[in-house]
């Protein structure tokens, strides 16, 4: 049975990850349609917005109630996931909870503050489902923000409640079956899930075992499915805000740059330069972008970056 556990795990993560490398080398090269754009300047100044604004979340707290919320959302989805390194090695080697007898009180540490991640994040999505569908916030109603937009921000959400829940039924089963299997490897005190022992502690060991392995297939597979529905979401700016802001400009707003082809025109009607054969384009330049390939590859992906919501650039 073990096998037969490992052999579909494996499975299921080599079809997930299949799928997602192909999401991934699609987004790639619907970036590289842009044109060329080489961005090597000031790195240090780059590196220092990426910390402050992608890790940071610093433009986020323009909006304080709203900004905490979603830093919890943040710190739970970055936080919580180092768990999922745990899964990964558990369903491909066939153990139960890996790092338990190498971090021992530490791991116990550890996962109460997962858990505790997981009852914020419960708390902001439930708060924020209730902004978008129930208070009266206005840009929640504008135009760009009806249909798919709304809808998508709505699954993703209960997405992540699902998922919560499933962390912490699986910690509570599983503290009850540390009591009953050796099997079970012991975690100390979960503080969270332990009110939810009450609900379980009647149960017979077999129906425990079904939820405890449920909730963790169930964990997983989600993790896995939400990595590649991400891609297909306006929540993919999770990852693409880091190397877009990293590749953001750094002039101004409302900087300009000129035309090569423009500049060389106006400097030859001025006497001061001329237009020569070696720099006169075979084809006329324009102005703004006719087509995809008229802008740069990181505007591409500054689109990829948007979340939709009323984001401040």
């Amino acid at each position: 049975m073990a096998i037969l556990q490992q052999l579909f795990f494996l499975i299921t993560l080599g079809v997930a990850g299949y799928i997602l490398r192909k999401r991934i080398l699609r987004i790639r090269d619907n970036i590289q349609l842009g044109k060329k754009n080489d961005i090597v300047d000031h790195k240090s100044e780059r590196l220092n917005n990426v910390l402050m604004i992608a890790l940071g979340q610093r433009k986020m707290f323009k909006r304080i109630i709203p900004a905490t919320l979603h830093f919890f959302i943040y710190v739970g989805f970055l936080v919580i996931n180092l768990e999922v390194l745990e899964f990964i090695i558990d369903g491909l080697a066939g153990t139960h909870r890996i790092f338990a007898p190498y971090l021992g009180g530490f791991y116990n540490v550890l996962m109460n503050i997962f858990e505790f991640l997981a009852i914020g994040v419960l708390f902001a999505c439930i708060s924020f489902l209730t902004r978008r569908n129930i208070l009266n916030v206005q840009r929640f109603h504008s135009a760009e923000m009806t249909k798919w937009p709304r809808l998508d921000g709505n699954l993703i959400l209960m997405i992540e409640i699902v998922l919560m829940f499933a962390i912490l039924f699986m910690n509570a089963s599983d503290q009850l079956l540390q009591t009953r299997d050796d099997h079970f490897v012991s975690t100390g005190v979960l503080f969270f899930s332990s009110f939810l022992t009450p609900l379980l502690q009647n149960l017979e060991t077999p129906t425990l075992i079904f939820i405890e392995r449920f909730a963790w297939w169930f964990h997983i597979i989600g993790i896995l499915g939400f990595s590649i529905y991400v891609t297909y979401s306006k929540h993919l700016h999770i990852f693409i805000a880091f190397p877009n802001t990293y590749y953001a400009k750094l002039e101004s707003k409302g900087t300009i740059n000129n035309m090569p082809v423009v500049t060389r025109e106006v400097k030859s009607m001025l006497g001061l330069g001329t237009a020569d054969a070696t720099t006169t384009p075979s084809e006329p330049g324009r102005f703004g972008a006719k087509d995809i390939q008229d802008l740069n590859w990181n505007n591409l992906m500054a689109a990829d970056a948007c979340t939709e919501c009323g984001r401040v650039s």
